[in-house]
């Protein structure tokens, strides 16, 4: 079994059964699983990281109505079937590091991947490089229950390339 192969089970497991699952106890009770691409090497990128000199702060509109801060900390470019792509990475607004957070769109959302974007959390290599792998892109909590506040796609992150990897919409 892949490593990939068990975090996605150990997910659907969470889930499942934890009660800080963003599920409802209803929709917990007769969960079937999550929905993936099948996992693929291709979406799978070691990239160099143009970090801003600048860190920008900005506010993204969340799913209910409020704000998210967050900082604009660099962008990474990469290839799709042909075609580059690039995305900003954002980071934590109180500047305490740690993994980086990419919310993005691609020609899949509202068809087969959730219509409002899905997200990446990134963190560094060795070397000043990025690993960016689409195999765990992952579905805002907002996804499964309305509830959850959840930072919406900024423009600068819809791609107009299909990302056909990581979670697909959730039934």
């Amino acid at each position: 079994m892949s490593d990939l192969t068990e975090f996605r089970k150990a997910k659907d497991e969470f889930f499942a059964t934890n009660h800080q699952s963003p599920l409802t106890d209803q929709q917990q009770s007769n969960f079937p699983g999550l929905s993936y691409f099948d996992e693929d090497d291709g979406f799978r990128y070691e990239v160099e990281v143009e970090e801003f000199e600048e860190k920008e702060l900005i506010e993204m509109q969340t799913s209910t109505g409020a704000v998210a801060s967050y900082t604009r900390w660099g962008k990474v470019a990469f290839d799709v079937e042909g075609e580059t792509a690039e995305l900003t990475l954002f980071g934590d607004a109180q500047g305490h590091g740690g993994e980086l957070f990419v919310p993005f769109a691609d020609v899949t959302t509202g068809t087969e991947t959730y219509d409002a974007g899905r997200y990446l959390d990134i963190q560094p290599l060795p070397g000043g490089k990025m690993l960016v792998d689409f195999n765990i892109a992952y579905n805002p909590y907002c996804a499964y229950n309305e509830q959850w506040s959840c930072p919406l796609t900024p423009f600068e992150n819809r791609l107009k390339v299909s990302i056909r990897a990581g979670e697909k919409n959730f039934k």
